[in-house]
């Protein structure tokens, strides 16, 4: 059986997840096993329900290190900023 995969998408919402129930989790950054009822990560692609995985806190630490888990304000930060006001005014006038 092979590991499950992060879903690919443009971030991430990663929380905190521990849970009583009786389940074990593959975490899908490592071969190792994750019992629900230890501390570990949520990871959801875009807060999405679908596609979410339960991690190890240190495989998902190290995954953000690496710039492969961005959370949604890092990705807004490298996105283009739509114009101000003043400018979108301005670029009427000229028309």
């Amino acid at each position: 059986m092979s590991r499950p995969s992060i879903v690919a998408a443009r971030w991430y919402e990663i929380r905190r997840a521990q849970s009583r129930k009786p389940a074990t989790y593959s975490c899908p950054f490592c071969p190792r096993k994750l019992p629900a009822f230890s501390e570990h990560v949520l990871i959801r692609p875009e807060g999405r329900g679908d596609g979410r995985r339960h991690a190890h806190l240190a495989c998902a630490a190290k995954a953000r290190a690496a710039g492969r888990l961005p959370s949604e304000s890092e990705w807004r930060a490298t996105q283009p900023r739509r114009p101000g006001l003043l400018a979108r005014l301005l670029r009427r006038r000229g028309r």
